[in-house]
């Protein structure tokens, strides 16, 4: 019998970030299939009203795709593919047409800073986890390893831990710095000669400044991650466990 049998299955299993984000990267796929398939068609008809149609029609699907499917089935195809499944924090079945449809709307005006407080929560949870009181959890606890979930962290309520104004105020700090990191890092490169102006004011970028953009968006954002859950937890300086 491996590890992932062993997993009791009444125990909910809270899906990691990386499994997320396979799941996502599977529906931006299939999202680009269907653009792509449709640019396709459409060039190939040649009618404006066809196009027209074809256009809303694509645009509709990839708006409802993920509120129909999770409100029907749990999730999306690429949470399907990963094991994956959205859950009312309520009842525990599946969210509702609108509280999904609130759900995507959340998630596609935060962007990855949704995710940033994944760390800091005791179900693993996103902003738009948080706002629509839902949560994403292992579909079949048979078929998942280890590595794919967390249980509830059961730490965040410890009397060394300090007090929640604290943890918020430093953890606060340390996010400006980030920031602050973050921005001085673009202005030097800026200045050295990696960045130009007009990809600083107009992402108007050649492919390495794009790259090196890139590269240092995440990186800030995945130290920010790292800085609201180990503050939260009690694990940097400033608000660190008592002993």
């Amino acid at each position: 019998m491996n590890a992932a049998t062993e997993v009791p299955v009444l125990r909910p299993l809270y899906g990691r970030f990386p499994r997320r984000l396979r799941g996502i990267i599977i529906d931006w796929i299939l999202s680009l299939i269907l653009l792509f398939g449709a640019l396709l068609v459409a060039s190939a008809v040649r009618s404006d009203p066809f196009s027209r149609t074809l256009g809303i029609l694509v645009v509709a699907v990839l708006v409802l795709y993920e509120p129909i499917l999770v409100s029907l089935t749990g999730g999306t195809l690429g949470h399907h593919f990963t094991n994956l499944r959205v859950v009312d924090e309520r009842h525990r079945g599946n969210v509702s047409f609108l509280k999904a449809l609130a759900r995507f709307a959340l998630k596609g005006l935060l962007g990855w800073y949704s995710f940033i407080v994944m760390t800091a929560t005791r179900r693993n949870q996103t902003m738009h986890d948080l706002l629509t009181r839902s949560t994403v959890q292992i579909r079949d606890p048979a078929k998942a390893r280890p590595d794919h979930y967390i249980t509830e962290r059961a730490d965040f309520q410890s009397p060394d831990v300090p007090s929640r104004l604290r943890r918020v105020a430093v953890v606060c700090i340390y996010l400006l710095l980030a920031f602050l990191v973050y921005t001085f890092a673009l202005i030097g490169a800026q200045a050295v000669g990696p960045l130009s102006t007009s990809c600083m004011t107009r992402s108007d970028c050649s492919t390495v400044a794009r790259l090196l953009t890139t590269v240092w968006a995440v990186i800030w954002l995945a130290s920010s991650a790292a800085c609201v859950g180990l503050g939260w937890r009690g694990k940097l300086p400033g608000v660190r466990r008592r002993t």
